[in-house]
């Protein structure tokens, strides 16, 4: 696919990777960043995103971050990434969904466990090393359905522990 570069960088062009210069593949990078890393915690270098902040709001917060998380990586799967990165990148949002349900230690654990930059950075690192295929719609297909049946056990765990927690509290 042929990238929007001005002609004055069709030198440029030939030396970045599709990662580098493919528009949708920056909209993956500019997400990531805005999900992890956007603010700066004054007179400090510790970065967040919304996905701490998002996941304050009990379940629905978790399960945002996860559709988004969702998102960038099946953007990630159309561009070619290939099975072992897929892999990877669904185990580092399972992580980040699965931990980041837990009251209190969860919200914790989102300010430090970056998966949408760590994400990138395995993208990143699979088109530096010239092993990106093209699209796999098999892949696709396979990536959406894991990621819905995760969606759906988040979800249910979600409700769950609310029900009992109300429970509880009643």
């Amino acid at each position: 696919m042929e990238t929007a570069l001005p002609n004055k960088y069709a030198r440029l062009r030939s030396t970045l990777s599709p990662a580098e210069t493919d528009a949708r593949l920056q909209w993956v990078d500019h997400v990531a960043r805005l999900m992890d890393s956007q603010f700066r915690l004054p007179g400090t270098n510790f970065r967040f995103g919304l996905d701490p902040l998002l996941g304050l709001i009990p379940v629905v917060g978790e399960l945002g971050t996860f559709a988004i998380s969702a998102a960038l990586v099946l953007t990630m799967v159309r561009h070619g990434a290939s099975r072992k990165v897929v892999v990877l990148m669904v185990l580092n949002i399972l992580l980040d969904t699965i931990v980041g349900s837990i009251p209190v230690i969860g919200n914790l654990f989102d300010f430090a466990y970056k998966s949408n930059e760590r994400n990138v950075r395995l993208l990143r690192r699979h088109y530096g090393e010239g092993r990106y295929q093209g699209s796999g719609t098999g892949l696709i297909v396979m990536v959406v359905l894991a990621l819905a049946g995760i969606l759906a056990l988040v979800g249910w765990a979600s409700y769950e522990l609310f029900r009992w927690a109300w429970a509880y509290f009643q």
